[in-house]
């Protein structure tokens, strides 16, 4: 069976794409900072008959990181790892005059370094796979200008760019960024609480993420609606 490290994984897109993989077979190693929340969706998602190994804690944390490794290693490898947890650095988000700094350098270490972090820990193990990938949750932030999204739109440019490096200098994976588009979250909720506009739920772009997983396109950007819509 395949294996896939997925972080952020207790709900919103994590815990669907969680569920989706597990529908297809795969073995899953799951992580994301409350236990609680992390065992739930785990039963979920075990119900499905595959084997699922979940480690709470904070990705920026390095042993955590080596941990979720060595899991999926006891589970056959790591196939595909995805880059999900985020952090926005203010909740709610502020102006740039405003963003507190520690809150800046909490969202790069989140969305930025502990990515990297990961895939420098699981980059043996997918290099040894026959479809060794990188997914990374990216934003439409990443390249618009939008008020009060500055520091987290910023982490996430950087994310896109790092993954771009990425699939040049590791041209036997794949490796995608993909923007999921607006969804119905806690991030989002947490990020802009005074927006009640109705938006998809998280499970709605799932299907773009297994487009993906499914015909292997060049590494690169893609947006999830996009996929799910049958457009590249």
């Amino acid at each position: 069976m395949p294996v896939a490290i997925i972080t952020g994984a207790s709900k919103g897109l994590g815990r669907a794409l969680a569920e989706a993989l597990a529908g297809r077979g795969w073995d899953l190693v799951l992580d994301a900072r409350g236990a609680e929340a992390l065992t739930d969706a785990a039963e979920a998602v075990s119900a499905h008959g595959t084997r699922v190994t979940v480690l709470p804690g904070d990705v920026t944390d390095a042993a955590h990181r080596a941990a979720m490794v060595s899991a999926a290693w006891r589970l056959g490898g790591v196939d595909l790892l995805v880059h999900n947890a985020s952090a926005l650095g203010a909740e709610p988000l502020v102006r740039l005059e405003e963003l507190p700094l520690e809150g800046l350098r909490r969202a790069l270490e989140v969305n930025l370094v502990a990515g990297l972090g990961l895939v420098q820990e699981a980059l043996p193990l997918l290099r040894a796979s026959r479809a060794g990938t990188v997914v990374a949750v990216s934003s439409d932030a990443a390249a618009e200008a939008y008020e009060t999204w500055g520091g987290y739109g910023a982490s996430k440019a950087a994310l896109d760019q790092l993954l771009a490096v990425l699939a040049v200098e590791e041209p036997g994976l794949r490796v995608w960024a993909v923007d999921p588009g607006d969804m119905a979250t806690d991030l989002y909720a947490a990020a802009v609480p005074d927006d009640h506009d109705p938006r998809p739920e998280p499970g709605a772009v799932v299907p773009g993420f297994l487009r993906l997983l499914d015909e292997r396109p060049a590494s690169g950007r893609y947006g999830a609606p996009a996929l799910v819509d049958g457009v590249r």
